[in-house]
């Protein structure tokens, strides 16, 4: 028992089936201007196998040496994909991580690119990218849907062993919300979205707060 105790005390908790899932770590970029804060936006290269032509946020593949970091990723994605030295990247703080089918752990930022005239972006990857006022995601709520999971055991699993209720169809077994923004005629949705919702929703609780904060004056 003493074996058992000690070896549990020098472990750390981690995720057991890490190797299983594709570990992402993206950045929502903003930058500073004349009409306040602005988010930057990729649309993705239209050659890409995955999910051509869609609007996304910089980001990529989290490498095993980052795993600890990912924000490490993050950086190195935004500034390969958008044609930056990483130190053009303020890493601002981190948003909640996100598991999301078919298996995967995104790990979202928030950044400050401080030159946005020096993006040049990656050909291979991005198509275009283009900013919008942070305002307008705040002022118009997005719309919102579900997507629905579900699971189907492969057909060598041995069902007489288990009990009956195990079903040989697809069972559904949870759903999670999916949004849509639009601006103008872009159309942001999916993982982005969720990303932007969250962090739109924690940034108003911010500014509600400083406002609250705030002196009075007439």
């Amino acid at each position: 028992m003493e074996l058992v105790k000690n070896l549990l005390k020098t472990k750390s908790q981690e995720v057991q089936n890490i190797e299983e899932y594709f570990v992402s770590a993206v950045l929502l970029p903003l930058a500073e201007t004349e009409r306040g804060l602005e988010v930057l936006f990729e649309v993705r290269a239209n050659h890409l196998r995955r999910q051509p032509g869609e609007i996304c946020f910089p980001g990529g593949r989290v490498e095993k040496n980052e795993l600890m970091n990912p924000e490490e990723a993050a950086i190195r994605e935004t500034a390969e994909e958008l044609g930056i030295q990483k130190d053009q990247v303020e890493l601002l703080g981190s948003l909640n991580c996100f598991f999301g089918p078919p298996a995967n752990i995104i790990y979202p930022y928030v950044g400050l690119i401080k030159d946005k005239e020096s993006i040049k972006p990656e050909p291979a990857e991005v198509e275009e990218v283009f900013w919008a006022p942070l305002k307008h995601f705040i002022k118009n709520p997005p719309a919102e849907s579900s997507v629905e999971v579900a699971t189907r055991y492969a057909r060598d699993f041995p069902f007489n062993r288990v009990p009956a209720s195990y079903r040989k169809d697809w069972n559904k077994k949870w759903s999670f919300p999916v949004y849509f923004y639009e601006y103008g005629e872009r159309f942001i949705w999916g993982i982005t979205a969720r990303i932007l919702y969250h962090f739109v929703t924690n940034y108003n609780k911010i500014s509600i707060h400083a406002v609250e904060a705030a002196p009075f004056e007439e």
